[in-house]
């Protein structure tokens, strides 16, 4: 079976398909999700500029002529009309409403902030020019109001599409084009965050043009397609998207023809890079000779052990042990008075660089408890090399109720505080878990543990060893000051629906 881009086959059924464009679900739901984005931001810039006239005049037909040099003479009931229909302007020539990211990454909030600012840096211009002096306190509560309802506007409307493509709408078919393992790879990607909306519905394998080459044998999870070419297996799965894994089998002509093939359809084309867990922030694209390179910054380890990490982290530690202490008091008064042993329970933890230190929590065992573990082994629920029980007879009644809302992790802080931890990073291992490392495993000692990390928003004892590994040099790989404030704000979310707490 050979891998066809042209022919008197396809070409044939390539211009059948241009005369008859077939119905494109994503279209369909992208339509009416931009149709309402689009009047929900226009409602938003109107009633932020609305509100900035009703609080600086008093009134929404208050007509005082703006100051300025010129003779003529325009209110602000003008002004605000005008400030209005320009901002929407902006938004639209800004593509904020464009297809290509409408409800799927933070390029959506770069553009809305963006159209936002050259708005308001063209009207200081304009002000300076033609020596307009405009109200500040008007424009200083349009900017702002306006933006940050933009971007609240948009955060709803994502959330509500992350519930649809969960339940399985608003999804954006797939085709991949490539070998079994590379679909393979892409499929788990897409699985693993549902509220993306990708759902692959059909793997085509190339081949080379030795028309006796055979497919190889793959797995029957994977939807292998068999017709003849990328256009018919797309037209045969309805895919919205095309995704090429195999460029070596394409090359650069054939990726170039099958763009001009899938342009008249509507179908959509990306080609994956072939890496996996690489944050945006290190990823950027430098064309050279016509040929769009594909850089890759180096991995950011060495950023999170800065100074300005740390000093967040022990900020951060002295102001959370704050807030909680009457929490904290009331916590080991319970532990205290509901079982015999210490309030805290301190246990060796590899830290950064290798380096042991006691990792404090609340005691949820039983005394001793640490002499029970190996009568249990065998019931040993845990990934890889952690030892978990969902049932564990060790834990004391008060310790099931801290540890299902990670309260015993709260002392943890003072770890933080002492230069032990951070706030954010890889999960602490025991030291019987780090002898049993590999190199690559390793990694995850160059940067501290931390209190919460991607493991912690990700389901906890509820992932894999191999998703916990991956998750957390992830973490080490594309460390970011946002990303750590982002796990943050899920952390909170995650605690409180107890998701893997155990």
């Amino acid at each position: 079976m050979a891998f066809q881009l042209d022919g008197e086959q396809t070409l044939d059924r390539s211009t059948a398909h241009r005369t008859t464009p077939r119905p494109s679900g994503k279209r369909h739901w992208q339509a009416e999700y931009g149709r309402r984005l689009r009047t929900t931001d226009t409602l938003v810039v109107c009633g932020s500029i609305a509100l900035a006239q009703l609080i600086r005049f008093g009134g929404l037909n208050y007509d005082s002529p703006l100051d300025w040099a010129g003779d003529a003479r325009i209110g602000y009931s003008v002004i605000s009309v005008l400030l209005a229909l320009t901002w929407v302007v902006f938004l639209a020539v800004g593509n904020a409403w464009s297809t290509t990211v409408i409800g799927t990454g933070p390029d959506e909030y770069r553009r809305i902030i963006a159209a936002t600012m050259r708005l308001f840096g063209l009207i200081a211009i304009v002000s300076l020019l033609l020596r307009m002096d405009f109200a500040r306190g008007y424009l200083g509560i349009a900017l702002p109001v306006g933006l940050l309802g933009l971007i609240l506007n948009r955060m709803l409307w994502r959330k509500y599409a992350a519930r649809r493509r969960r339940s399985g709408e608003y999804l954006t078919s797939v085709l991949v084009v490539g070998r079994p393992d590379s679909a393979r790879e892409i499929m788990r990607c897409f699985e693993r965050d549902a509220a993306v909306g990708y759902s692959v519905t059909g793997v085509y394998i190339p081949y080379a043009e030795d028309e006796t080459a055979e497919p190889a044998e793959t797995d029957a999870d994977l939807p292998i397609l068999t017709e003849s070419s990328v256009l018919d297996a797309a037209q045969a799965v309805a895919a919205d998207t095309v995704a090429i894994a195999a460029t070596e089998e394409l090359g650069t002509q054939g990726i170039n023809d099958l763009v001009w093939k899938l342009a008249p359809l509507g179908i959509d084309l990306v080609v994956t890079p072939g890496v996996v867990d690489v944050a945006d922030q290190r990823l950027s694209i430098r064309p050279v000779a016509n040929l769009p390179l594909l850089h890759i910054e180096k991995p950011q380890y060495d950023r999170a052990k800065s100074f300005g990490k740390a000093a967040f982290d022990f900020v951060f530690a002295t102001l959370a042990l704050l807030a909680v202490s009457p929490v904290m008091i009331a916590i080991a008064l319970m532990v205290k008075f509901t079982s015999p042993g210490p309030v805290f329970y301190r246990s060796e933890r590899i830290g950064l660089n290798g380096e042991p230190f006691r990792m404090i929590k609340f005691r949820s065992m039983c005394e001793d408890a640490d002499k029970e573990l190996h009568n249990l082994q065998a019931e040993n629920e845990g990934a890889g090399l952690l030892f978990k029980m969902r049932e564990d007879p060790r834990v004391t009644p008060i310790g099931r109720v801290l540890r299902r809302l990670s309260l015993d992790e709260l002392p943890q802080f003072i770890n933080v505080i002492r230069g032990e931890m951070s706030v954010v990073g890889p999960r602490p291992p025991m030291r019987s878990e780090v002898e049993r490392y590999d190199g690559k495993v390793r990694r995850r000692l160059l940067v501290k543990p931390g209190v919460t990390g991607l493991w912690q928003v990700s389901g906890r004892s509820d992932l894999s060893w191999e998703e916990a590994v991956r998750l957390d040099l992830s973490y080490v790989e594309n460390w970011s000051m946002v990303q750590d404030l982002m796990i943050i704000k899920r952390t909170i979310f995650a605690v409180a629906r107890s998701d893997g707490a155990y």
